[in-house]
């Protein structure tokens, strides 16, 4: 079952760029937080993502938020791609796609590319906007800054 607008996020655990469990109870109900979904480490339009997101960081720290990058790739992937841009976020390791079927995150192009789709959740830990675009990548940050603020 799809994660929709007024969902209460579900909580899951996945391994960091560090190779540390992550548990979102952490902050769910506690914290805004903004999830991302994106498709691959070191691809163009990830990069510009991630970068947008890096950039816009203490914006989302200012307002309380935190953020947090999912994709297939493993753990030594994101460290890789976080210590090269620099990304001071979490980048979590979903090699077997159990939270993004969790979430039910589309894919694109017949189903050959995995859907770049970012959930905006409060701090009771409901989701209040979701934003799934492909080509649009800034709008991801600009759409989840406006949501929380």
């Amino acid at each position: 079952m799809a994660v929709k607008i007024g969902d209460k996020c579900p909580s899951f655990k996945l391994k960091n760029q560090h190779g540390e469990l992550i548990d979102t109870a952490q902050w769910i109900g506690k914290q805004k937080m903004v999830i991302y979904f994106y498709p691959k480490d070191q691809t163009t339009g990830c990069t510009r993502q991630a970068c947008s997101f890096r950039d816009a960081y203490e914006d989302f720290k200012e307002i309380g938020a935190e953020v947090i990058g999912i994709s297939g790739d493993d753990e030594q992937s994101h460290r890789r791609f976080a210590e090269k841009y620099q990304l001071p976020f979490i980048l979590l390791a979903d090699e077997r796609k159990v939270v993004r079927r969790l979430f039910d995150v589309p894919t694109n192009l017949f189903g050959f590319l995995p859907g770049r789709v970012t959930y905006i959740i409060d701090e009771q830990g409901i989701v209040r906007d979701i934003f799934n675009a492909q080509l649009n990548i800034e709008g991801h940050i600009q759409r989840a800054l406006a949501v929380l603020k």
